[in-house]
């Protein structure tokens, strides 16, 4: 819903060691609202949204929603409060994961020759030393987060992850993707 969607964007702003300039939404009604404008230009974040039947305008989010989210939870439907806890509980956990302990590539520079594109990638890195190497981060920010991760154990925190269902337990739903696919939890073990 769109509350439901604007306190997200409220909690997520809370924990960002950077201000949140901009939202780039899909076209679902949940995102394109009045709540939401009025919030956007209130703060004065810039609001924008994918252009309609072009799905490749969201391509890195849907990247990282397969790589992440599907992954690690599957396709099936929660829909219980219960199933909500458990999946904000999930969340909680893998935020910390896929941000301190999973390195990833940005690519740097692309070179088309001919009739092939070669791409350069920057060594790759943790979104927390990313954020680490930004001289326009504040040092309070970067305190904040160095002292978080130096209480983490990236072992104790997979092993938290992959001991919750990975699917929900009352009202279970099988989409047939989830039945092809399975749920994804057997790749990425530590």
């Amino acid at each position: 819903s769109q509350e439901t969607v604007s306190k997200a964007i409220q909690r997520m702003r809370q924990r960002l060691p950077f201000a949140l300039l901009g939202i780039d939404s899909d076209n679902g009604s949940e995102f394109i609202n009045d709540l939401l404008y009025r919030y956007c230009l209130d703060e004065k974040i810039t609001f924008t949204r994918s252009r309609p039947y072009k799905k490749n305008d969201q391509a890195h989010v849907e990247q990282k929603n397969w790589s992440v989210v599907r992954h690690t939870v599957g396709y099936d439907r929660w829909e219980t409060e219960q199933e909500l806890a458990l999946l904000e509980s999930i969340y909680a956990d893998l935020r910390i994961y896929i941000n301190f302990f999973q390195p990833s590539f940005k690519l740097i520079a692309k070179e088309r020759i001919g009739n092939r594109t070669i791409k350069r990638y920057d060594a790759a890195k943790t979104p927390y030393q990313r954020v680490i190497e930004r001289k326009d981060i504040s040092l309070e920010a970067k305190a904040r987060l160095m002292n978080l991760y130096l209480q983490l154990n990236p072992a104790e925190l997979r092993r938290r992850i992959d001991q919750k269902p990975s699917r929900p337990v009352v009202g279970h739903h099988v989409d047939d993707r989830q039945a092809v696919l399975g749920s994804g939890r057997e790749v990425g073990r530590i």
